[in-house]
């Protein structure tokens, strides 16, 4: 089978690489893809925004299956899009994607479904945003969280401790610091607790957890500085017992399909739930309708079946048939980010040590990466490479994942150091 992988980072590395293993697959392709990913497999110079380009080109080369890896092309409705030509394909439609595509969306979606998630309220405008913030903390509330509603990579989003903080951020918003993505903003309660990821398979009919996986949004150690797109994951994820499984199964999960067949959303795809485990329960913090970047490299690093065959299935409405094989072993993803991201970053530094980094043992999955005019590969994005390894304990899988770090270096080149830290944490508790 030829396969048709969409988008640049190291989300669509991981999926091509897994995919690649499928008995069945003949050749995969990725669109566009980056330097990394162009190493192992071929890229096409199609990008994510041009839909009907990239429907016309699967139909001329004959594709059997396209894989959507990025948020921005399952909101603008590229399901849909290959589905009108009989094209087979992983992600869910134009209208079930507003899970992700709207903050508002899927907190009204929530909030009739019964699904636990904080309280908050929504605004049009900043005066009365602004309004609702001051009278938060006037009431005693210890943290606000103000989300723009739209797609922001991942950066449309501040935890706030004190009203100025939230009004400054409010006002980024509005005043177009996110694109359209700001012009209406959500503002929420803060939840105290320990923040996990959980991905799960929709195919419309059955709804299945694959294995769970923990993040690191901010920027620097011991969870410091601004929000990012991630900066590191590993999975297993420790807080999530089977006791928490069971809960988020029956009050996020089971409901999330009642909701999407009640409201007639068409979803085969992959959920993505990020949820904090409170001292009262778990509770929703958000949905993406796509494998969540790098929970996806630390989860699949650790999948052991044939996901070809498994996302063929969710296509098909025949997920219940679908054989999810894990390894034991834990397994962790480190980030290797541009100097001054989330910020402002510089492009083109070569990036050396990739060959001696991948000696260690370690996959480097690219993520923000592509060719100099002299061939070599430098960063071209924020987030430039995903460093992962398994072991036979998570203390062993971090190990070896910075000793393959280590061996990489650019110009302004950082990484966190601490990944992983909340797994250690629960096992020297136990």
């Amino acid at each position: 089978m030829k396969i048709l992988v969409v988008g640049s980072g190291g989300r669509e590395h991981v999926l091509c690489w897994t995919l690649a293993k499928s008995k069945n697959a003949e050749k995969v392709y990725c669109a566009p893809g980056n330097a990394g990913i162009a190493q192992e497999f071929e890229c096409v110079n199609i990008k994510v925004s041009e839909l009907e380009k990239m429907a016309d080109w699967a139909v001329e080369n004959k594709i059997d299956f396209t894989v959507v890896g990025p948020e921005a092309p399952l909101c603008d409705g590229i399901v849909d899009v290959f589905k009108a030509r009989n094209l087979a394909i992983f992600g869910p439609s134009k209208a079930a994607a507003q899970l992700e595509g709207s903050k508002t969306f899927a907190k009204k979606f929530m909030e009739k479904y019964n699904i636990p998630t904080a309280r908050a309220a929504e605004f049009d405008t900043p005066a009365p945003a602004k309004d609702y913030v001051a009278t938060e903390f006037a009431n005693g509330e210890k943290g606000i969280v103000v989300k723009a509603d739209g797609l922001a990579a991942g950066k449309g989003v501040l935890v706030a401790d004190n009203a100025k903080d939230a009004c400054d951020f409010i006002d980024l918003c509005f005043e177009g610091g996110f694109g359209g993505a700001g012009n209406r903003v959500l503002i929420e309660e803060c939840l105290f607790g320990e923040e996990t990821s959980v991905l799960a398979l929709v195919d419309g009919n059955t709804i299945r957890p694959l294995a769970s996986s923990q993040d690191h949004k901010r920027a620097y150690d011991a969870d410091k500085g601004p929000n990012t797109g991630g900066m590191g994951a590993y999975s297993p994820a420790p807080v999530v017992t089977d006791a928490v499984m069971a809960e988020v199964k029956a009050n996020v999960l089971d409901n999330v399909l009642k909701g999407l067949q009640a409201e007639n959303l068409d979803f085969r795809g992959l959920l993505f739930v990020g949820a904090m485990v409170t001292d009262k329960g778990v509770k929703v913090l958000e949905f993406n309708v796509r494998f969540g970047d790098p929970e996806v490299q630390a989860v699949l690093s650790r999948f052991e079946g044939d996901l070809l065959d498994v996302m063929q299935k969710v296509s098909a409405g025949k997920l219940a048939d679908a054989e999810l094989v894990w390894s034991a072993d834990p397994a962790v993803c480190v980030v290797m980010a541009s100097g001054g991201y989330p910020g402002d970053y510089t492009k083109g530094f070569v990036i050396s040590g990739l060959d001696a980094a991948a000696a260690t043992g370690a996959k480097v999955f690219h993520a923000g990466t592509g060719l100099n005019s002299d061939g070599k590969i430098v960063n071209t994005g924020g987030r430039v490479l995903g460093v992962t390894s398994r072991g036979k304990n998570v203390a062993e899988a971090i190990k070896k994942a910075y000793a393959a770090v280590d061996c990489i270096s650019w110009d302004g080149a950082f990484c966190r150091r601490d990944i992983g830290y909340h797994a250690l944490e629960h096992e020297a508790a136990k």
